[in-house]
């Protein structure tokens, strides 16, 4: 099985009424508890806008993300699934659920520990 990644923009549910998000909100979670009760949900949260910290290789601190930044995630689904084609299908349900478009994207494997720490030396 493999991770995927379903995440949308911030701001693509502004177009929703304000007295329509708690709907919105239950329908969002009633697919999140789909695919958890399908044994393939992994993790969601939704992010708080804008509150990024950048730490730079230099231990440097600043806020972010940068300025030039026009896209960032608004919120996300990790699917474990066993093909691209099931985790569009769930992207596809979330979509319908929270009234916008999913972009769905594989998530690299976890490394072993050890090869990190041999590349590390």
């Amino acid at each position: 099985m493999a991770h995927y990644l379903i995440s949308f923009n911030e701001g693509a549910m502004d177009h929703i009424p304000a007295e329509e998000i708690p709907e919105v909100g239950k329908a969002a979670a009633a697919a999140c508890q789909e695919a958890e009760d399908a044994g393939v949900f992994v993790f969601g949260a939704g992010l708080h806008p804008q509150k990024a910290t950048v730490v730079g290789t230099d231990g440097l601190v600043t806020d972010g993300p940068y300025p030039e930044t026009k896209e960032v995630i608004g919120g996300f689904v990790i699917v474990d699934v066993p093909a691209r084609d099931d985790a569009v299908t769930w992207a596809a349900k979330i979509a319908a659920a929270c009234r916008c478009p999913q972009e769905v994207r594989l998530l690299d494997g976890d490394p072993e520990p050890d090869a990190m720490v041999h590349k590390a030396q």
